[in-house]
């Protein structure tokens, strides 16, 4: 009972914070959406389906927050300024964040 409702919560808090996962990991470098795709469910072990991901890549790129060039085949995604000024003040205010979320439970 106590693992199902731990994989539940992973994938609630992935999915709630998949912006922020995908802007993170984009401070490592350009990735498409298979290797976002690849990444969380190597990460965190939840496949989502090609069609979550690219409506959140379309969104952060509506946004201003990362930028898609096609390279070869494929459609690459990078952060702009805007992106990554953002996930710095996110990453800045991780505490706040982790009190916050601790705060739900208290």
């Amino acid at each position: 009972m106590e693992r199902e409702i731990l994989n539940e919560m992973r994938e609630r808090i992935v999915n709630s914070f998949m912006d922020i996962v995908v802007l993170a990991n984009l401070k490592n470098g350009s990735m498409s959406g298979y290797d976002v795709v690849t990444f969380i469910h190597d990460e965190f072990h939840i496949l989502f389906s090609s069609g979550t991901v690219y409506s959140l890549l379309y969104s952060l790129e509506r946004n201003g927050l990362i930028i898609g060039r096609w390279s070869q085949r494929k459609r690459v995604y990078t952060l702009t300024d805007k992106g990554e000024k953002k996930i710095k003040a996110i990453l800045e205010a991780k505490q706040k964040i982790l009190d916050l979320i601790m705060s739900l439970f208290m």
